[in-house]
């Protein structure tokens, strides 16, 4: 007998919470949409000129600046998981690595060897480094936030922190692989993507863990400012 009623009890219950679930579904989808979701839809889109390269690292017909991208994508579509390990040989393994990682192996999808073009620049110029400078690591160095920061000052292009949404001529100074750096307390990298909102403002390639991602978040909501937006590879109207 007290096993039937235990039963009985469960059965109640079970319906009961497919009743609730059933009542809430019908009450939801009759809730007005949010004011901010309406009024994303209907902001104007701000369009964006994009620029591309000339250069073709790797012969392989695609520009230096688009291959970037989309080797950065690949780390997105690989689901690369987030691992700022040190590792003998400085390179981590496929499908883990960290927001420096994504850098270096959109690089080397284009045709750079950024890894050897880091090293050889602290070995050229080490005071330029600082730290690393005076005690340089080749299995890190390349994976440091600091160091990408000042090589990419040295051999690039340095632009614009400042992002306006909605403003086409600010945002015609972010173009497709461009890098963007974080500074402290939360240091980061990522490299600026083909695509946009609507606002115009462009989604950023990156890895801050679980896995890289690919969005339109995080380029304007890092804990920490921007410090630096660099360009590496020379572009022109697209």
């Amino acid at each position: 007998m007290g096993a039937r009623k235990s039963w009985l009890i469960l059965l109640l219950t079970m319906v009961g919470l497919i009743l609730l679930y059933w009542a809430y579904g019908n009450i939801s989808g009759r809730l007005p949409m949010p004011d901010t979701l309406r009024s994303e839809s209907l902001v104007p889109k701000c369009e964006v000129p994009q620029l591309i390269s000339t250069q073709d690292q790797n012969q392989n017909g695609i520009p230096d600046s688009i291959d970037i991208v989309n080797g950065a994508r690949q780390e997105v579509e690989k689901g690369t998981v987030y691992d700022s390990a040190y590792f003998q040989g400085g390179y981590p393994p496929e499908g883990r690595g960290a927001c420096t990682d994504v850098i270096w192996r959109a690089f080397y999808a284009a045709g750079y060897d950024l890894k050897k073009m880091v090293d050889q620049d602290i070995k050229s110029t080490p005071q330029a480094y600082g730290a690393t400078g005076k005690s340089p690591d080749p299995n890190i160095d390349f994976r440091r936030v600091a160091n990408l920061q000042v090589f990419f000052k040295r051999n690039g292009q340095e632009l614009t922190t400042e992002i306006l949404p909605g403003d086409a001529t600010n945002l015609y100074n972010w173009q497709p692989g461009d890098i963007v750096t974080f500074g402290l307390p939360l240091e980061h990298i990522g490299i600026i993507a083909d695509k946009r909102g609507r606002d115009g403002v462009p989604l950023m390639i990156h890895n801050c863990g679980p896995r890289a991602s690919e969005d339109n978040y995080y380029l304007l909501n890092w804990p920490s400012k921007i410090t630096h937006h660099f360009r590496f590879i020379r572009l022109q109207d697209g």
